[in-house]
């Protein structure tokens, strides 16, 4: 594969090579041949926290095999630097910050953020005939506008999205429920156990981190201190379904034993339709609670413990693919939600000292190029040249248009507005300019603060809330920052001051963006 280097584009130029990507996006190319894909999404996996990314505080033997055989990124973003957002952009190819439900991190309790008959890479994939599924971490709602009825049909849902089977955490880890659900209904569930969650007031007499800390086996560090649910404290409170609740060091062998059981029944009942499975690990999001396998292999406590368990995860499905025989015909792609942060509600146990996004600035909740660069490995035998790296700038969002391309199907213009098809990127074909000609980021809401980056040009708009407001005033900022990413990887030099024109320019990027409602012509 041959390296595509950022190049400086005058607007007009922009513009037209946004204009040409669309028309690559949007019409569907032949397709090569329809491989089964497995698109697995990490959870706070920062840039730096893989050993072929340059990690020495964990061993990812697996994910290192993985990008042996295929192609590592090295300018791939998430859609946000948080994670519901990211996976509404990621299934849907529009930002998050153009879907008010979706835009920011949902409660536990919330209705599906996607409204049923949107189209999404499960659609799409369906659509091409593809047998779809999704294991892992959810946390894009369940139900109707009431939100989810833990005790009956939890409908609409994944199902009515694109996907032909679910088994999912609702949520996140750390929030209430904890319980699986499969399809339409809570796994386990007994009817003579009935589940009450609350997010605003205590329901049920069990004990909770802030009354009873001495029944914890992992200490929080901010919040998180609601119901113990297996000696951890979530938010929210809950009570009931006892037969039905989750075990924390359990979860990844569990995720990977549905996904590998979804790819195997697939098989059996018809080797010639191709599959796509949507693997959403939980690794390696708080609460950090390792199989005891994985406790104390790593050098810098439970993260890299976690992290090394998510290698495991990868490691068991690749195995399966080789023993099913399905590696040569399988898609197979690896990255993260978002950047990497430490202690995030919980205590990392154990003595650190490393930088999950490093040589990047930021982590998780930011939009410095630590909260959304991130990890992107991609490996189809034979298509993808092994042992490839590349550096052109490519986003989550883009998968809908890409796998559409990939598989024959046309997308309306108004479908995945903000994907671009980068299957030409991804196949390693020489391009004279990139199929992605811009990226936005956001950390959360519909209004801002947001990054716009054009070519190697980044700007950062002043204000917003959490770790962002927190850096800018700790940097005296408010200005807003502005960073050429070629010169200055790891965003060190502010030059908002010496080059005012570029900010007006992508300010207007970002305003025309806005006011047009899509990115692909």
């Amino acid at each position: 594969m041959r390296i595509q280097k950022c190049r400086r584009s005058g607007w007009l130029v922009g513009w037209v090579v946004l204009a040409l990507a669309a028309m690559n996006a949007v019409a569907a190319a032949p397709a090569v041949s329809k491989p089964n894909i497995v698109f697995i999404l990490a959870d706070d996996i920062g840039y730096g926290d893989l050993s072929c990314y340059g990690a020495k505080h964990a061993t990812t033997k697996n994910l290192d095999r993985l990008a042996s055989q295929g192609c590592r990124f090295t300018d791939a973003h998430s859609p946000a630097s948080t994670c519901t957002p990211t996976r509404a952009a990621l299934l849907t190819g529009r930002y998050s910050w153009r879907q008010e439900p979706g835009s920011r991190i949902a409660p536990g309790d919330a209705p599906l953020l996607i409204p049923p008959g949107t189209t999404t890479i499960a659609s799409v994939l369906k659509q091409a005939g593809y047998s779809t599924g999704v294991v892992g971490k959810w946390h894009l709602g369940l139900g109707g506008e009431g939100g989810p009825d833990w005790n009956g049909e939890l409908k609409p849902g994944p199902l009515e999205i694109g996907f032909d089977y679910a088994f999912l955490m609702p949520a996140t880890g750390d929030r209430v429920p904890c319980v699986y659900v499969e399809n339409h209904h809570v796994a386990g569930l007994e009817a003579s156990d009935p589940i009450q969650v609350n997010y605003k007031s205590k329901v049920g007499d069990e004990p909770t981190g802030r009354e009873n800390p001495e029944l914890l086996k992992l200490k929080h560090m901010h919040g998180h201190d609601f119901t113990i649910i297996k000696g951890v404290g979530r938010i929210g409170w809950m009570t009931g379904g006892k037969a039905a609740r989750w075990t924390d060091e359990d979860m990844a062998d569990t995720f990977a034993a549905k996904a590998i059981s979804f790819v195997e029944r697939k098989v059996k009942a018809d080797a010639s339709k191709p599959f796509f499975l949507y693997l959403a690990t939980h690794g390696i999001h708080v609460p950090r609670v390792p199989h005891p396998r994985f406790q104390g292999t790593s050098p810098v406590g439970t993260r890299g413990d976690a992290i090394q368990e998510l290698d495991d995860t990868v490691g068991q499905v690749l195995s399966a693919l080789d023993r099913l025989k399905l590696t040569d015909n399988t898609l197979v792609i690896f990255t993260s939600d978002n950047g990497g942060v430490m202690d995030d509600g919980y205590e990392d146990v154990g003595k650190f000292d490393y930088h999950p996004n490093a040589p990047l600035r930021g982590t998780k909740g930011t939009l410095f190029e630590g909260g959304h660069r991130v990890p992107f490995i991609a490996r189809w035998p034979s298509h993808i040249k092994p042992a490839t790296t590349n550096n052109t700038l490519i986003a989550h969002l883009d998968m809908t248009a890409t796998f559409a391309a990939l598989t024959g199907v046309s997308l309306s213009k108004d479908a995945a507005a903000d994907s671009f098809n980068v299957l030409p990127t991804l196949l390693g074909e020489k391009l004279d300019v990139p199929p992605r000609p811009h990226f936005v980021a956001h950390t959360g809401g519909t209004q801002g603060p947001f990054a716009i980056r054009s070519g190697e040009w980044k700007f950062i708009q002043p204000g917003g809330g959490g770790r962002q407001a927190e850096q800018s005033k700790k940097d005296g900022t408010q200005a807003g920052q502005l960073f050429n990413l070629a010169e200055d990887f790891a965003e060190q030099n502010n030059l908002v001051a010496k080059h005012s024109e570029k900010v007006a320019e992508l300010q207007m990027l970002m305003k025309r963006l806005r006011e047009q409602g899509r990115s692909r012509q």
